[in-house]
């Protein structure tokens, strides 16, 4: 069983498959390609292996290396015959589960992709006439029309599984992280995401709608990063809400925005770093020595705007942020400072615990205006109106910029005004092009 996004061992269809053909190898491979994740991903990644290994009794296999190579040489080791995993839609995962299929194969060994990580797997929702959606909406409601078809896949962990341990099960990653200010979040283990989620349910979710959008408060799950390394189905919290309550419905409309971006990533894997709206690849953005400069202001949470400052130091210091600010801060860079969408796209994917490249990357488009179901061009986001609507008595920008109402803060680095303005003229220019 080789483990990906899928580390848990309930409500796992592709381990229930290879559990029920006989003894299993448990198995999870330190692609190479994980390198580049940031740190606070690679510690929630270590502390959901560890938590695998404890679910697995000790078999869990860790193995680095290309994954071809490294599953090639296991099946000729241990003379297996299948390899099961749950099925993965990215761009990065559909070319390397295609080149394992094909190198399994050339040692007579077959590779079974079982399940996904979403309620309703990419491509699996569409219009009568057989085409994709592009507009959330609509995407949503044939979402919960097929997803009430749908077999179920929640089911308790396996009883009595057959692992198989070998000698040399190898070592697990260091789960610690340097600089973070606590390992909330970083904290994968069984207990803790269970307390997290049962906390939020009786707590939190009755309100959400309401409280969701106010980052002072503690009104999101940040069931995320569970999501992110499959630590939990989806299906799992699902079942736990009530459609016909606003909140809930409110909950999941999040689930559908999750299953839509990854719809919209399979169907085009160019729109990981390109506009999926090509009329506005002329739009003109800057990328010179100034603009570094004020990319880094950005990043160090200086720009002079509170809202947004606040929000990149939650970022550096959690490796979270909240739903809200990241809308304003992405807003910010594309249409204040007029810099390419994708600096910080990648900057959130180095830095957040939860980064998941369809969620974020079509998350900016969204605020740059080129994406699906994107925000008009001309709707750009008065950091200052943002602050006073949703953070009105500055708790939270006084969380986390203790230095605020004295001189060693800095003035705003930009007229929003004037900003906006330019945004608009250079997205009007590209469209009547």
């Amino acid at each position: 069983m080789w483990f990906r996004r899928d580390l848990r061992v309930r409500d796992h269809q592709a381990l229930e498959r290879a559990l029920s053909l006989g003894p299993v190898v448990p198995l999870f491979i330190t692609d190479p390609a994980f390198d580049r994740s940031g740190g606070p991903r690679r510690a929630a990644l270590a502390s959901a292996l560890h938590n695998l290994r404890q679910a697995t009794e000790g078999a869990l296999v860790i193995r680095r290396g290309r994954p071809a190579e490294v599953l090639t040489e296991m099946v000729k080791t241990l003379r297996i015959s299948e390899v099961h995993a749950s099925r993965d839609y990215g761009p990065y995962g559909h070319s390397r589960d295609a080149e394992v299929a094909d190198a399994l194969r050339e040692v007579g060994c077959r590779l079974i992709g079982t399940g996904s990580p979403y309620l309703v797997a990419p491509g699996g929702v569409l219009k009568d006439d057989g085409s994709p959606y592009s507009v959330f909406t609509p995407f949503r409601k044939r979402w919960r029309l097929t997803l009430g078809a749908s077999e179920s896949v929640l089911s308790d962990a396996p009883s009595n599984p057959d692992w198989v341990s070998i000698g040399d099960s190898g070592d697990l990653p260091d789960q610690y992280v340097d600089g973070l200010l606590n390992d909330e979040l970083t904290d994968l283990s069984s207990e803790s995401v269970t307390h997290r989620w049962e906390t939020f349910a009786r707590d939190g979710l009755h309100n959400y709608r309401d409280a969701r959008d106010l980052p002072a408060a503690d009104g999101t799950s940040r069931m995320s990063v569970a999501l992110r390394f499959g630590v939990v189905h989806p299906a799992r919290l699902l079942q736990e809400l009530d459609p016909t309550c606003e909140h809930h419905s409110t909950f999941e409309s999040e689930l559908a925005w999750r299953d839509f971006y990854a719809d919209v990533l399979f169907r085009r894997p160019d729109s990981a770093w390109a506009n999926l709206d090509t009329k506005l690849n002329g739009i003109f953005v800057d990328t010179d020595d100034v603009a570094r400069a004020r990319f880094e202001l950005w990043t160090q949470g200086m720009t002079g705007f509170p809202i947004v400052d606040a929000g990149m130091r939650q970022l550096a210091a959690t490796g979270w942020m909240h739903n809200r600010v990241r809308m304003i801060v992405a807003s910010f860079l594309v249409k204040d400072l007029h810099l390419p969408w994708q600096w910080g796209a990648k900057w959130f994917m180095q830095h957040l615990v939860d980064g998941d490249l369809a969620s974020n990357n079509h998350g900016w488009q969204w605020a740059a205006g080129t994406g699906t179901d994107a925000a008009p061009y001309f709707r750009v986001f008065n950091p200052t109106a943002q602050a006073e609507r949703w953070d009105p008595a500055g708790e939270y920008q006084r969380r986390w910029i203790p230095e605020l109402n004295s001189d060693r803060y800095p003035a705003p680095m930009v007229d929003h005004g004037e900003e906006r303005k330019e945004a608009l003229r250079r997205y009007e220019a590209a469209r009547a092009r």
